[in-house]
């Protein structure tokens, strides 16, 4: 049994009551272990056939399955790939439930607290490279760990950056059509997988996570479009970081509406008497939040909240701040990358009006992305072409990770013996025409190799390569 501080536990009581047993009895279970099927690169039923373990759909979810704790899923080859993201089943909601109140296809996405990259990769999957998503962090360490998830997953149309919300609001005033703030919280809901969550709690800390998303939701509203939506979520139970968050919320921002959440059949509603003094009654408003209880389903605790602002006459200071193009590409530069497009790839759209670069390395900005690029922390500018090396352009992991075997004109299918390999870095005696091949595995795509005379010369980044 964990130790749970003695303080959370009083107020769990309160909330709770005759369910409080039940709840305390859920710490007693296996944490649970979540495997979301990447959408953009394999569909959840090829995706079953191939992998060697077994698995239970997650009843919210239509990508995301449970499956045994006690496997390392992130040793298979399809992980490294990108076919499957590592996420508990009841983060799944978030992104799934956003899902439900709008076709995200085409749209213009903002996560704003988007670090280690679950929600960004799910909201990408239903976005399905269509549309722009701009996945923020503002610590930079785990801005790093976000853009190489944002990066193994393929996704062509993410711009990652490293920004405070206060920037990202000046910068993209009614911008985006969705908002998520999945917002840094006490982490009361995954007690039972992070025994840092625990030691680290304090009422104090309550209070101060409470604050923060105060701050960060004043900012990200600035964000949203007119007719836009804005989900807002936590791994808490906290209610000062929940219920009390959206009423004072909806008291400042009173052109917002909260939305039902279809999903609501596996899920709680808040409930007003857990909203803190002075507070509006807003049990009609709490009724249509989820709260996920870990004594109810399979998954850990989460709140989410989706709300959606009224229609106006849309802002066009957007407009006013378009992108100089100041690091286009030159001409000579676009003339490497269309000779390797046209000896190397099938139909891959190569806009070279979207191609800047950053001293030597190469990227395409998402359509859409037409912001002034000068004074922001951009971490990953979309996709990230490759690179010139001496008056040549060599093509980029992120590329190889995009591309689907029908855009290239060479690829090598490798078998489990020899994907380790090539994930170890070593070089594989195998049939291919010669020339620049893309490295399949299960049918998906998993980096560059080059063929000269049947040998693959590995390209699989150092920093990526595997030594078990």
């Amino acid at each position: 049994m964990i130790k749970l501080p003695e303080d959370f536990e009083k107020r769990m009581k309160k909330m709770l009551g005759g369910e409080y047993e039940d709840f305390l009895a859920s710490y007693d279970e296996k944490k649970k272990t979540g495997i979301r099927v990447n959408a953009v690169k394999i569909s959840p039923k090829d995706f079953t056939e191939v992998f060697p373990y077994d698995l239970s759909p997650v009843k919210w979810c239509g990508t995301g399955f449970e499956a045994p704790s006690d496997e390392k899923y992130g040793r298979n080859a399809l992980h490294d790939a990108g076919a499957f993201y590592m996420q508990e089943p009841s983060a799944m909601a978030v992104a799934e439930a956003v899902s439900q109140a709008v076709d995200l296809k085409g749209l213009k996405v903002l996560d704003l607290c988007a670090a280690p990259g679950g929600k960004s990769t799910q909201l990408a999957s239903f976005m399905q490279n269509c549309g722009l998503l701009v996945s923020n962090e503002i610590n930079r360490e785990r801005c790093n760990i976000l853009s190489s998830n944002i990066e193994r997953s393929g996704i062509r149309n993410c711009v990652v950056l490293n920004e405070t919300p206060d920037r990202i609001a000046e910068r993209f005033e009614e911008f985006f059509d969705v908002v998520v703030v999945d917002a840094p919280c006490s982490g009361e809901g995954m007690f039972r997988k992070d025994d840092t969550a625990v030691s680290m709690w304090s009422i104090d800390n309550v209070k101060m996570c409470a604050k923060r998303q105060e701050e960060i939701l004043d900012e990200a509203v600035k964000t949203v479009a007119p007719g836009g939506i804005l989900a807002y979520s936590t791994c808490t139970f906290a209610p000062d970081e929940d219920e009390d968050q959206i009423i004072g919320f909806l008291e400042k921002n009173p052109d917002f509406e909260v939305l039902d959440i279809p999903l609501f059949k596996y899920f709680e509603p808040g409930r007003k008497e857990w909203l803190s003094a002075g507070l509006e009654d807003g049990n009609d408003v709490l009724k249509k939040c989820a709260r996920l209880w870990p004594h109810k389903i399979d998954g850990e605790g989460h709140f989410i909240c989706i709300m959606k602002r009224a229609d106006e006459k849309p802002n066009d200071s957007f407009s006013k701040k378009k992108n100089k193009n100041e690091n286009r590409a030159d001409r000579k530069t676009t003339a490497l990358i269309e000779e390797f497009v046209a000896d190397n790839l099938k139909s891959f759209e190569f806009d070279k009006n979207r191609t800047i670069c950053f001293k030597d390395a190469v990227y395409l900005l998402p359509e859409g992305f037409d912001l002034r690029l000068d004074g922001l922390k951009i971490i990953r500018a979309g996709i990230h072409l490759g690179d010139i090396k001496k008056d040549r352009f060599e093509p980029s992991h992120s590329l190889a990770m995009v591309l689907l075997p029908n855009e290239v004109k060479r690829s090598v299918s490798l078998n489990d013996d020899e994907a380790l390999l090539f994930r170890h870095g070593d070089e594989i005696k195998k049939e291919c025409e010669n020339g620049w091949a893309l490295v399949l595995y299960k049918g998906v795509s998993l980096g560059w190799c080059k063929a000269v005379n049947n040998s693959l010369k590995n390209h699989y980044p150092k920093g990526l390569r595997i030594r078990y």
